[in-house]
């Protein structure tokens, strides 16, 4: 169940119907979970999530994005040009460390088969994705993430609420010591000065940190009880995806992922030496054409010295919190290599 099911409130402002990255209109996710044994107590416990910016095709279409490098401990695909030059036209895709060139090459296929001009009379795609090590349940070695696991999980994007916990990208991963992976939160914003009201959704892979960082005390006391020893600790990383239907630009969505940081820091994490903690940022308020004959774009954009800004700022710490809160409160008992077997975090 969510966090909130457990009475675990994260912040002051309203979620979203779903409490849900896909409460921001027409946002999609889908997930391929591979969950299968192998010899000599070899595991697969793997598998890949994607994030889709709207329904439309994303090269053709593209949507204001940044990224943001709280720890760059990490690896990942297409965050350079996609900083340089503002935009988003691929599916973000997440999987394990060794599953990048895999899910990259899957997403590229989607994009050329979905956009013939790619690369004939038009430039090149941008495809982003990127990872966290799960090598502790899943044996990554076997390199068991394909290029056709990406594109089902492309095609399997849906608007309704995402799976969460051991799912997908995150089947294998491990947050705190207990069961992590897939979580997910939204926020709704309105101001007395708006006309409408914007939303911002967070989905969240985690993998960082010791049992003994975990701030549980700033929710709950866990139920009383032998716990079971946690998995040999690693520093481990998260990856942070943010969407918005708030008209922002490149520059404005890097602000608002520089305060995911601090929803991650307030669950107990440190940004350690080895962590990849990397934060995406999109609006979908505005959709850029891959051929623009004006030379021109006319774009509504937030003043920063709007009051709503601050809200969005507020409202990226609490769902980046709340979304790593759900990844561990939806999490279920995951066994993987070795025999190793990772337990819920046992919430009251």
């Amino acid at each position: 169940m969510k966090i909130r099911a457990r009475g675990i409130q994260i912040g002051t402002l309203p979620t979203g119907k779903k409490n849900c990255i896909t409460d921001v209109a027409n946002v999609r996710v889908g997930h391929v979970t591979l969950d299968e044994p192998l010899e000599k107590g070899e595991y697969i416990a793997t598998g890949v999530t994607a994030i889709l910016p709207h329904l439309g095709n994303p090269f053709r279409e593209k949507v204001a994005a940044a990224s943001y490098i709280i720890n760059g401990f990490g690896k990942t695909t297409g965050l350079i040009q996609l900083d340089e030059l503002g935009v988003l036209e691929s599916p973000i895709m997440l999987t394990n460390t060794f599953g990048v060139p895999a899910a990259t090459e899957g997403a590229l296929r989607w994009m050329l088969d979905l956009t013939p001009e790619i690369g004939d009379t038009t430039g090149t795609v941008n495809i982003v994705a990127g990872e966290c090590n799960d090598s502790r349940l899943n044996s990554i070695r076997a390199l068991s993430i394909t290029p056709a696991h990406a594109e089902r999980a492309i095609e399997m994007a849906s608007t309704e609420p995402s799976d969460e916990g051991a799912v997908g990208a995150g089947k294998g991963m491990v947050c705190f010591g207990y069961k992590g992976g897939i979580g997910t939160s939204s926020r709704v914003l309105s101001s007395e000065v708006l006309t409408e009201s914007y939303t911002i959704g967070c989905l969240v892979l985690s993998n960082f940190g010791k049992r003994e960082e975990f701030a549980i005390d700033r929710y709950m006391k866990l139920v009383p009880m032998d716990q079971p020893d946690a998995p040999k600790p690693a520093d481990g990383s998260i990856m942070i995806v943010l969407a918005t239907d708030a008209p922002l630009d490149h520059r404005q969505l890097k602000r608002i992922a520089k305060r995911a940081g601090i929803g991650l820091a307030r669950t107990g994490s440190h940004y350690s030496n080895g962590s990849g903690d990397i934060v995406i940022a999109f609006s979908t308020a505005h959709k850029f054409a891959h051929e623009q004959p004006a030379g021109f774009e006319n774009v509504h954009l937030l003043r920063d010295s709007h009051p709503v800004m601050n809200e969005l700022f507020q409202a990226a710490a609490e769902v980046t919190e709340e979304a790593i809160l759900n990844s561990l409160s939806q999490a279920i008992e995951t066994t993987g290599r070795n025999g190793l077997t990772v337990h819920p975090a046992p919430f009251s």
